[in-house]
């Protein structure tokens, strides 16, 4: 596969520099040969274009990302944004994201859910979903069938056209239910939200994204690693009752899918999620593995 290369003129303050660099070094994580390049965090203003012909992944809170691709296209992953008590003010409106081509949802809980349906209206832009959780929302109505479009473990698509982004839906170890109100009776009623997954992205220059959803440590991370071989991981970190804690997390990246980046994610959003990105890159020790922790609403090109 060939490496992308890094942003060298993408901007960013002095204080995001010296942070990841205090970061790379509690990671124990130094440049070495033929390693992945990355551009440091910056904070994009909403509307902001990404910068052209290179990958931008951007956190949003919680799990909610969007990635811009090499060719423009953009992908919003778990659109938890109104009322992410995380996602910066402005983009509470989910105007700010500006154009969004796809979304994913790997669950149906409302904190991976939740803006889904109105980010696709606002788009008329489709949905990929675990299927039993697009089938609730055909029969339901929440969307239309072009729209809630149902996927399985294994599957793969191609959304925009033979030879460019492929997506594939992982297995996560979690759970899925929606939550939805009855206007009729002005109640809230739970419905078959399928099962939890997570998703691995390849762009069109062979940069792969593995958003391992909502999940607890599993064995088949490493063959999902060995399949997949991610060049950045987003991983769940904040433990409690919910997902891996930063002890189990900093075992499956090091030990089981070993990437080359990771992005911690859920973590700070309530009381239960008490992980931090200092105690996961403190429990990876000097694994090879380079980790960027990123405030909601900073991005990353590569």
């Amino acid at each position: 596969m060939k490496m992308p290369q890094i942003a060298t003129r993408f901007s960013y303050s002095l204080r995001s520099t010296l942070a990841l660099a205090a970061v790379l070094g509690l990671a124990g994580c130094g440049t070495s040969p033929g390693s992945m390049p990355m551009t440091p965090a910056a904070q994009m203003a909403p509307g902001t274009s990404a910068p052209a012909g290179k990958v931008t992944v951007q956190w949003l809170g919680q799990a909610a990302f969007k990635i811009t691709t090499v060719t423009g296209k953009v992908i919003v992953i778990d659109p938890w944004l109104t009322a992410n008590p995380k996602t910066p003010p402005a983009y509470k409106n989910l105007a700010a994201l500006g154009k969004v081509d796809l979304i994913l949802v790997t669950h149906g809980h409302g904190d991976h859910y939740l803006d889904a349906p109105a980010l696709a209206r606002m788009n008329n832009a489709p949905v990929w979903a675990p299927a039993g959780l697009a089938q609730s929302m055909q029969t339901l109505g929440v969307l239309p069938p072009a729209q809630a479009n149902r996927m399985n473990k294994g599957g793969s698509i191609t959304p925009f056209g033979p030879g460019g982004v492929r997506i594939t839906m992982t297995h996560a170890e979690h759970s899925s239910e929606l939550l939805w109100k009855n206007e009729a009776t002005g109640k809230d009623e739970t419905h078959v939200g399928g099962e939890p997954c997570g998703f691995v992205i390849e762009l069109e220059n062979g940069f792969r994204i593995w958003h391992m959803g909502d999940t607890g440590v599993f064995g088949d991370m490493r063959l999902l690693g060995d399949m997949y071989k991610p060049d950045l991981l987003l991983i769940p970190i904040g433990g409690g009752q919910f997902v891996m804690n930063p002890v189990d997390a900093a075992m499956a990246t090091r030990d089981l899918v070993r990437p080359k980046m990771a992005v911690p994610m859920h973590y700070g959003t309530n009381p239960a999620l008490v992980g931090t990105p200092q105690e996961y890159m403190q429990a990876l020790g000097n694994a090879p593995v380079r980790v960027m922790p990123l405030q909601p609403g900073e991005a990353l090109s590569f």
